[in-house]
């Protein structure tokens, strides 16, 4: 069924914003499915009385923004929508599988290493001392997403590869009786590296999310310490504020 769209030309909000706003809302509300081919521009823009080149503008916007993409001799497609992520205690994968996301682990490390002064520091353990180091790449619907660094004390659970590989981490953690109660994270931004680019199937000092964690469990204890790096186009963190009265 065609979608139903209109602009407002009496509004101070700009046509093309208009347009991308309702395809983008369109998207992420699934009449807009993955894989599915967005049309003609032309047709588009004669259907809602617009300019060529301000469809063109909306369309490209969404490009800009990873939800569609131009594929050559097949048109505008609709790629997968952004996952938007709340700030509390939860898992990734719990996060994406709850936006039916279909979520999937590549583990590329799973070692004990030596603890730098950061990771000893926010695990509460003696530098150099033993520490279990997890490395994994994060994909949804096949595509990378992110990659996910994490650090925990020896001896906490055992971690197989096979079950880092078939579920999240706090899932294991929960499954081995770890109650976790609360952490302390920070998020930023920088330009990819050339491996991180790699990974992540992005140009080297293309935008990516970054996160660092600390979580603790019911007693203080720190369990977990985590950096990862996220695909802006794909994954995105919401806030909610409030007024302080």
């Amino acid at each position: 069924m065609p979608l139903e769209l209109s602009v407002d030309r009496s509004s101070p909000v700009p046509l093309y914003f208009q347009l991308s706003q309702q395809l983008e809302a369109a998207i992420e509300h699934g009449a807009l499915t993955p894989g599915s081919l967005l049309g003609n521009e032309i047709e588009l823009a004669g259907r809602l009385g617009l300019s060529r080149p301000t469809v063109r503008q909306a369309i490209q916007s969404l490009v800009d923004k990873g939800l569609l993409v131009r594929r050559r001799g097949v048109g505008t497609q609709v790629v997968h929508s952004q996952v938007k992520r709340p700030l509390e205690l939860s898992s990734l994968y719990d996060d994406l599988e709850a936006a039916g996301q279909r979520p999937a682990t590549k583990v590329i490390v799973n070692t004990v290493v030596q603890a730098s002064a950061e990771v000893a520091a926010a695990l509460n353990v003696a530098e150099d001392s033993d520490v279990h180091r997890v490395e994994r790449l994060r994909l949804s619907h096949g595509e990378p997403m992110a990659y996910l660094c994490n650090y925990l004390p020896p001896g906490l659970f055992e971690l197989n590869t096979d079950q880092l590989e078939a579920t999240g981490l706090y899932r294991l953690m929960r499954a081995a009786g770890i109650t976790l109660h609360s952490a302390r994270q920070s998020i930023g931004a920088r330009g990819a590296t050339a491996e991180e680019a790699e990974r992540l199937t992005e140009r080297e000092g293309a935008p990516l999310l970054t996160m660092q964690r600390t979580t603790f469990d019911d007693t203080g204890r720190a369990v977990e310490f985590g950096t990862h790096t996220y695909r802006p186009t794909r994954y995105s963190f919401e806030f909610q504020l409030l007024v302080r009265p």
